[in-house]
C-alpha cells in the first residue's frame, strides 16, 4: 500500500508574512509616485526644456565642404558648391490651421511640388514628424524667392526650413574624367583623384544642439565643420584640353568605319615632364560627363560585356541597348567607361620596347651598339621560324637602324647575346611587372603579366624583345622611357604637386622623386640618338608624328593581340620634344582601331603630330625647323580653326610631311622615303603589281597585300606557326582586380 500524499499547511505565520510584504510594496509605490509628483511640481519646467532641446538640436549636423582639385594653373577641375534640401516640419506647419494653405501654395509655386501628398503626409504625422525631405539639392538662386516670402513680415508660411549640405561639380564637365574621378552620394571618392586623395579632400562634420546652462536656460551650441583641404595638381588644364580634343577627333574620323562602333576600342595619351614625372595631361577615349555619370549616351559604340565582364565581340548600339536595363550589366558596362585606360589596362607594347632592349644591351655590356645584323626577313628560334615586319628582309643593318627601321630580327640577336638572366634583370630595372605607385586609384599590377627567368624560353625571349608575350600599362612605358633619354634617372609618376589646407595655406609640397638609375647617361645619350633617327632617318618609322617646325625623336609600336593571327593590333607611338632637349615625352595607343588593316602606326602617329603642333607652342618651346609652304598653310589654317570652329568640327589635318600621302605607308610602323635602293638588300617587293582600289602591293607568290614602301605585309604575324600549341603566348593572363588585363587578348 503507497504512502499517502502530505500538503503542507498555510499557517498564520505565513500569512502574516505576505501582508508585511504586500505593504512594504505598497509603500515603496507610494514613495515613488511622492517622487514624482515633487520632481514635476519643483523640475517639470527645466526637465521639459531639456527633453525639447534634445529633440530640436541634438541630431543637427553640419556639412563640411570637400576640398577643390585645381590644375596647375589654378583652373577649377572640381569643386563642391552649397545646395539645400526643403525640409518640412509637420508639427511646426499644424499650429494653426491657417498655415497650411499659404504654406502649400508657396510649395506649389515655387517648386513644383505635389500638394495633395503633402496634405497628406501632414495630415497623418502633424503631432510626430518635424523633418521630412520634399526637395533635395537646390541652389540658393532656386530658394531664393521663397525665403523672401517667408521672411516678409507677417507671412504664414511656416514649418518650412532648409538643410545645407554640399554637391560636387566640375566646371569642365567631361575635362579630365579619368583622372579626377567623382564622387558618390555620401561624399566619398569614386576612381581617380577623388578616390585615390578621399582622406585629404575629406573634412569633418560639424554639430549643432541644445542644452541647459546652470540656470536652466536653453542654449544653443555650434561647433564648425572643418573643410577639405585642397589638391594642386600638375594636370595642365589647356594641354589636356588640346589631347582631348584630338582622341575626339580621331574617334569622329573612324567611328562606324569598318564595324559598329567607335574608332578604336580605347584611344589613350599621357604628355609626361622627362625630368620630374610630372603629368601635364592625361586621357582615354571614350570619355564621360563627371556631372552625369550615368548617362548611358556615352556606353554606345564601347564594346559590348557579358555578365562577367568580358568582351563578346559585339559592339553597343541602338539596337541592343536595352541590355543595360540590367542593373548588373548597366554596372559592367559603366565600370569599363570609368576605369582609366591609361593605367588600369594591360596590352602587349609592341616596338615600343624595342629601345629599351638596346638600352639593356649596352648598359649590361654584352653589346657595344657598333655590331651589325643581317635581316633576312625572319629568326629560328626554338624550332620556329619568327618573322620580322618586313618578312622579305631589310639586309645588313646596324643597331641604330634596327631601331630606324624597327627590325625585329636585330632585337632578337641582341636578346640572344644578353641571355635571359640580363634581360629580365633589366626588365624588373625599367620597372616592367611593378606598380609605378602613380598618386591614382586603380593602377594595374602585372605581375603575372611578365617572365621570369625560370619560366622563360628562348621563343618567349625572342618574342619580349620586341614587345610581344608580356604586358605593360602605359604608365609603366612611359615613366621607364623618359628614364632612357633624361639620362637615366627613373622618377616616380604624380599627379599632384601641392595639398592646400582651406585658408591657402600649404600643407605640402610634392616634389619630383627620384626612385633609381636605370642606365648610364653614356647610353641615354646613344638611346636618344637612335630614336631621333627614328623620325628622321631614311627608313625612319615615325616621320608622320612629326610637328611642322619642330623636331621629335621617339619610336613606333605595333602590337599584334592574341589569339594571333586574329588581324586586330594596338599601335603606338612614344616620342619626346624638342629632339636635341627633351622637356616633354608623349605616348600615345590605339587599341584595335576600327578599319579592315590595324597594323598601321599613322592611327598614332598623326594624334602625335596633331596634338604636338599645339602643345609646344603653347609652352613657348621654338621652333627649330624651316617650315615648307605647305606647312605654313597648314599652321595657318589651324590658327583660323582654333579661333573660328569647335573641337568636334575640325576638319582633318592635311599634314605637311609627304610620306602621310597615299595608302599603308605606314603599315607595321615603316613610313619610308625614296631612295631606298642604297639598302645592300634586293628589295624585291617593290617590283610586284599595285592593287588601284587599295594602293598597295600585291605578292604575285602568295597574294598578300604588301606595303610598297617598307615591305611590310599587311595583317601578318611575327609568328608564322601562330596557330601551333607552341607559340609563344602572354604569361598566365589572369585577370587582375585592379586592372583589365583583357585587352590583348579576348
Amino acid at each position: 500500500m503507497g504512502r499517502g500524499k502530505s500538503y503542507r499547511k498555510f499557517t498564520i505565520k505565513m500569512q502574516k508574512k505576505l501582508v508585511v510584504l504586500f505593504i512594504a510594496v505598497l509603500l515603496a509605490f507610494a514613495g515613488l509616485f511622492y517622487q514624482l509628483y515633487r520632481i514635476s511640481r519643483d523640475n517639470g519646467e527645466q526637465y521639459k526644456k531639456q527633453v525639447l532641446s534634445q529633440q530640436r538640436y541634438d541630431s543637427t549636423t553640419i556639412p563640411y565642404k570637400r576640398g577643390t582639385i585645381l590644375d596647375a594653373n589654378g583652373s577649377v577641375l572640381a569643386t563642391s558648391e552649397k545646395v539645400y534640401n526643403v525640409i518640412l516640419d509637420s508639427v511646426a506647419i499644424s499650429e494653426k490651421e491657417e498655415y497650411l494653405e499659404p504654406t502649400l501654395s508657396a510649395l506649389q509655386r515655387e517648386f513644383g511640388i505635389d500638394t495633395a501628398s503633402i496634405r497628406d503626409y501632414i495630415e497623418k504625422n502633424k503631432e510626430t514628424s518635424r523633418y521630412h525631405v520634399l526637395a533635395k539639392r537646390l541652389s540658393y538662386s532656386e530658394i531664393s524667392d521663397f525665403l523672401d516670402m517667408q521672411n516678409e513680415e507677417g507671412s504664414q508660411i511656416k514649418g518650412i526650413w532648409f538643410d545645407e549640405e554640399y554637391k560636387r561639380v566640375y566646371p569642365g564637365n567631361s575635362l579630365a574624367c579619368d583622372v579626377i574621378g567623382f564622387t558618390t552620394a555620401d561624399n566619398r571618392g569614386n576612381y581617380g583623384l577623388e578616390e585615390y586623395y578621399n582622406d585629404v579632400l575629406s573634412g569633418i562634420p560639424g554639430r549643432e544642439y541644445g542644452y541647459l546652462n546652470d540656470d536652466s536656460d536653453l542654449e544653443r551650441k555650434t561647433i564648425a565643420a572643418e573643410d577639405g583641404n585642397s589638391l594642386v595638381t600638375t594636370i595642365d588644364a589647356n594641354i589636356q584640353s588640346i589631347v582631348e580634343k584630338y582622341l575626339l577627333k580621331f574617334n569622329e574620323e573612324y567611328k562606324d568605319n569598318f564595324h559598329p562602333g567607335n574608332g578604336a576600342e580605347n584611344v589613350g595619351c599621357i604628355i609626361m615632364k622627362v625630368d620630374s614625372g610630372e603629368i601635364l595631361a592625361m586621357a582615354n577615349y571614350p570619355n564621360f560627363d563627371l556631372n552625369d555619370t550615368r548617362n548611358t549616351d556615352t556606353l554606345m559604340g564601347m564594346p559590348l560585356l557579358d555578365e562577367k565582364g568580358n568582351k563578346t565581340g559585339e559592339y553597343l548600339t541602338e539596337e541592343n541597348m536595352d541590355v543595360l536595363d540590367d542593373e548588373e550589366m548597366l554596372y559592367q558596362h559603366l565600370d569599363a567607361l570609368w576605369k582609366n585606360y591609361c593605367i588600369s589596362s594591360t596590352y602587349e607594347p609592341g616596338s615600343v620596347a624595342k629601345p629599351f632592349t638596346v638600352a639593356a644591351g649596352v648598359e649590361s655590356g654584352k653589346i657595344t651598339g657598333t655590331e651589325t645584323y643581317n635581316c633576312e626577313g625572319s629568326l629560328e628560334i626554338g624550332g620556329w621560324p619568327i618573322r620580322c615586319h618586313n618578312r622579305y628582309g631589310d639586309g645588313l643593318l646596324t643597331v641604330q637602324e634596327g631601331i630606324e627601321r624597327s627590325c625585329n630580327v636585330v632585337m632578337m640577336k641582341i636578346g640572344q647575346a644578353m641571355g635571359t638572366d640580363t634581360f629580365v634583370k633589366f626588365q624588373h630595372i625599367f620597372n616592367f611587372g611593378l606598380k609605378t605607385n602613380i598618386d591614382l586609384q586603380g593602377e594595374a599590377r602585372t605581375a603575372s603579366l611578365i617572365y621570369t627567368k625560370d619560366t622563360m624560353g628562348s621563343t618567349e625571349m625572342a618574342t619580349n624583345t620586341f614587345g610581344q608575350s608580356f604586358n605593360v600599362t602605359m604608365i609603366q612605358m612611359i615613366t621607364g622611357f623618359c628614364s632612357l633619354i633624361n639620362g637615366g634617372y627613373y622618377y616616380e609618376p604624380h599627379m599632384v604637386s601641392k595639398i592646400v589646407s582651406p585658408s591657402g595655406a600649404t600643407v605640402q609640397n610634392i616634389e619630383p622623386r627620384v626612385l633609381k638609375q636605370t642606365i648610364s647617361e653614356d647610353t641615354s645619350d646613344m638611346i636618344r640618338e637612335y630614336c631621333n633617327t627614328v623620325v628622321t632617318g631614311e627608313h625612319g618609322t615615325g616621320k608622320t608624328a612629326r610637328p611642322a617646325g619642330y623636331m621629335i625623336g621617339g619610336k613606333t609600336g605595333t602590337a599584334e593581340t592574341l589569339p594571333r593571327k586574329n588581324g586586330q593590333y594596338v599601335v603606338s607611338f612614344m616620342g619626346y620634344a624638342p629632339a636635341d632637349d627633351p622637356q616633354i615625352a608623349i605616348y600615345v595607343v590605339v587599341d584595335r582601331p576600327n578599319v579592315q588593316y590595324q597594323d598601321d602606326a599613322k592611327f598614332a602617329t598623326r594624334i602625335v603630330r596633331g596634338i604636338l603642333t599645339e602643345v609646344l607652342p603653347y609652352m613657348g618651346i621654338f621652333m627649330t625647323e624651316e617650315l615648307s609652304d605647305s606647312e605654313r598653310e597648314e599652321l595657318e589654317a589651324l590658327q583660323i580653326e582654333i579661333r573660328t570652329a569647335p573641337a568636334a568640327e575640325e576638319e582633318a589635318e592635311e599634314g605637311g610631311d609627304t610620306t602621310e600621302e597615299g595608302t599603308g605607308e605606314e603599315n607595321g610602323e615603316d613610313t619610308g622615303t625614296e631612295g631606298e635602293e642604297e639598302t645592300e638588300k634586293e628589295e624585291v617587293w617593290k617590283s610586284f603589281p599595285i592593287d588601284p582600289a587599295t594602293g598597295y602591293a600585291v605578292d604575285p607568290n602568295t597574294g598578300d597585300m604588301v606595303d610598297p614602301v617598307t615591305g611590310a605585309v599587311i595583317g601578318g604575324s611575327y609568328d608564322e606557326n601562330a596557330e601551333e600549341p607552341d607559340a609563344s603566348p602572354s604569361p598566365e593572363a589572369s585577370a587582375d582586380p585592379e586592372g583589365d588585363t583583357g585587352d590583348t587578348r579576348q
